[in-house]
């Protein structure tokens, strides 16, 4: 099963963004969940993070609940809202 987890930051996130950036590399690179694909929201100027998209496959929500719990940028703080949700892919159109 497919989830998305969309997060936005709090406001002035981004040095502490910055500050837990490779503990949250390091975190995914060992995943207990397939990330399908990842990377930071960002604002209108295209260039400051303001959040995260992950788009993962897990067998329960609970799963991925325990990987989010997990992030070492939860533990830093970095997100002010997280939302979780199963996701049905009918299209997908990467090579």
């Amino acid at each position: 099963m497919h989830f998305i987890i969309h997060c936005l930051d709090h406001p002035d996130a981004v040095q502490t963004r910055l500050a837990h950036y490779e503990a949250h590399k390091t975190y995914l690179s060992k995943s207990p969940v397939r990330i399908v694909i990842s990377g930071p929201l960002l604002a209108a100027d295209n260039e400051t993070m303001i959040g995260s998209l992950f788009l993962v496959e897990a067998a329960t929500q609970a799963e991925v609940q325990s990987f989010h719990d997990n992030d070492p940028f939860k533990a830093a703080n970095v997100w002010k809202t997280v939302s979780i949700h199963p996701f049905l892919k009918r299209m997908d159109n990467r090579d």
